[in-house]
């Protein structure tokens, strides 16, 4: 690729790095390819997690809510992808009206975050049910699940606002351009906006998901875990560890492959783009990688319903033992009557309520 400066600006312009023109042609076969595969196979997977959590489950716990709503998150988010799927085969041409333009840059960017921000909040509530098993009884319900997720709604909406001022669109070439960023003319203000936005609703988060999840693994190394509070034990501890450790996998890697290498490139790409008197090719050399990350951010959704799979699995699992090892405690009397000791029944009962929350 060849980075060229456009003819038509002159030196004195305050922001003439908007002028660089690339050779990018292999953006208009990526980005449409890579949106499309998304938009398929995230479409057939979130809706067959909103089915099965509007259709087939009778009771909602707290780490449902929250895998709704992360669920939720994604079905928008890969709605607004035909939409970009057209712009960018279309090579940058947008033919729809600025405001459509700008609808689609908020919910596109809206849905991205309210999924890391919802991811957040399903690693705290992870960390929670597995360090602090019996306290969580109490701090975690169904109430307090929905009074939080109204919470990270009005959050993000709240900071996504000013996509809705900044996105504009404008002729070039006889193109109409929707911008990703902004118009130059307000790049630097955007870039500031940009930058408090990358680091409360992302960098924030990870480092609470790698805290939460350190923590948890820590907890689920010690040699007392499978006993304490007389919850946990044998087999079905192993493999409740087991699953908790998949998901921390799980939750992990979506955030380190596809969440901060788009993020990195981002800010360096508009970094470099706010300098001045930066030479074109330095500049591509950082537009490359900030494209090629693009697609692993969207990426995300394909991945989040297997978290909500992964967790019926374990429910369906961890209840089936429980049922198991409560019904092998019955004791038959010299009457014939079935009892059990209270200590089972209620043994029963935490770790049902457990292995349903995480």
């Amino acid at each position: 690729m060849m980075a060229t400066w456009d003819n038509n600006v002159t030196s004195q312009t305050n922001y003439s790095n908007f002028y660089c023109r690339f050779e990018e042609r292999f953006k208009y076969i990526l980005l449409p390819v890579s949106y499309s595969l998304v938009f398929v196979i995230g479409l057939a997977l979130n809706a067959t997690a909103l089915y099965v959590m509007l259709f087939r489950t009778k009771r909602w716990k707290s780490s449902t809510i929250y895998m709704f709503n992360l669920t939720v998150c994604d079905t928008l988010y890969v709605l607004t992808l035909p939409f970009l799927i057209y712009y960018y085969a279309d090579e940058n041409d947008w033919p729809f009206s600025e405001p459509l333009c700008k609808i689609i840059r908020f919910l596109f960017y809206t849905n991205l975050y309210g999924s890391i921000m919802f991811l957040c909040c399903i690693s705290l509530h992870r960390f929670i049910g597995v360090c602090y098993p019996v306290r969580s009884l109490s701090w975690v319900s169904a109430r307090r699940a929905k009074l939080v997720s109204v919470a990270v709604w009005a959050c993000v909406l709240l900071c996504q606002a000013p996509i809705l001022f900044f996105t504009r669109t404008s002729v070039r070439e006889g193109k109409r351009i929707c911008y990703d960023t902004t118009s130059p003319d307000l790049f630097n203000d955007f870039l500031l906006y940009s930058s408090a936005v990358s680091v409360l609703m992302f960098a924030l988060p990870f480092m609470v998901v790698m805290v939460c999840y350190g923590l948890m693994v820590r907890k689920l190394l010690e040699p007392g875990w499978a006993s304490e509070g007389g919850t946990r034990g044998g087999l079905s501890a192993r493999r409740l560890k087991q699953k908790s450790v998949e998901m921390i996998i799980v939750v992990l890697a979506m955030f380190i492959l596809c969440f901060l290498p788009f993020h990195l490139t981002r800010s360096l790409y508009y970094s470099f783009r706010y300098l001045r008197n930066i030479s074109c090719k330095l500049l591509e050399a950082f537009t490359m990688p900030y494209i090629v990350t693009r697609p692993l951010a969207s990426a995300n959704s394909c991945v989040d319903p297997i978290l909500y799979f992964l967790a019926r699995q374990d429910v369906r699992s961890n209840l089936t033992k429980k049922i198991r090892s409560f019904l092998s405690r019955l004791r038959v009397t010299n009457d014939g009557i079935l009892e059990t000791s209270e200590d089972s029944c209620n043994e029963l009962c935490v770790n049902c309520d457990l292995g349903v929350e995480y």
